[in-house]
């Protein structure tokens, strides 16, 4: 996974499935589904609705928490917090058919999810974000570049997503630390036209990898 993933989210402006709509419009090929307090029904219901949104764009779509829907919605693949379940768990109710990330907040982290096979990491927060609940320590620009450094030493090849309080502003020199792209959701959001800060942010990848 590289580039931009677009994390789903509910505002005052705009609801979960407005939010898909507004990253598909911009770009973006890459969207989590988060909806960290429905029910699992309701989050394979809502699914089914973004994948076919998904669909017409060619764009790919991960769950976030929720390995029974994912599977059940045949969605990209799943992405696991620290208090979800287990990754090697996940695959055995997956199968190898579906991508598999899990969340870091250290260097530890990233050890343990790369020896359980995990396919992508999400590493954060970069800062402090009101759209998580018990948050981790934030790792900042100097904690990428630290993690980086020590996961090209120990030969962790797995691609390595920024999260967390990112803004379009924070994207050039947080992928000069070597990570693979960014997850971002309320940068793209907040913004007064969400569809263009997109096409704006896709359009930073394209610079930085001149």
């Amino acid at each position: 996974m590289r580039g931009l993933l677009f994390i789903t989210h509910q505002t005052e402006r705009y609801t979960c499935l407005q939010s898909v709509e507004i990253a598909l419009a911009g770009g973006c090929r890459q969207l989590q589904l988060r909806m960290k307090d429905a029910t699992p029904q309701k989050v394979a219901q809502t699914g089914i609705i973004v994948k076919q949104l998904c669909a017409r764009y060619g764009a790919r779509l991960y769950i976030n928490d929720h390995v029974e829907a994912c599977k059940i919605i045949r969605a990209a693949g799943v992405h696991l917090g620290k208090a979800d379940m287990p990754p090697r768990e996940a695959r055995q109710l997956l199968g190898d058919g579906f991508a598999i990330g899990g969340t870091a907040n250290t260097i530890e982290d990233v050890r343990r999810l790369h020896s359980e096979g995990v396919d992508y990491i999400g590493l954060g927060p970069f800062r402090f974000t009101a759209t998580k609940k018990n948050l981790s320590p934030v790792v900042g620009l100097a904690g990428y570049r630290r993690i980086m450094e020590q996961c090209r030493a120990e030969n962790i090849a797995l691609p390595v997503l920024a999260i967390g309080g990112i803004t379009s502003d924070d994207i050039p020199d947080i992928m000069s630390t070597g990570v693979s792209g960014i997850a971002l959701s309320s940068a793209i959001l907040q913004a007064q036209d969400p569809v263009m800060e997109t096409r704006k942010i896709l359009d930073s990848f394209l610079v930085n990898s001149e």
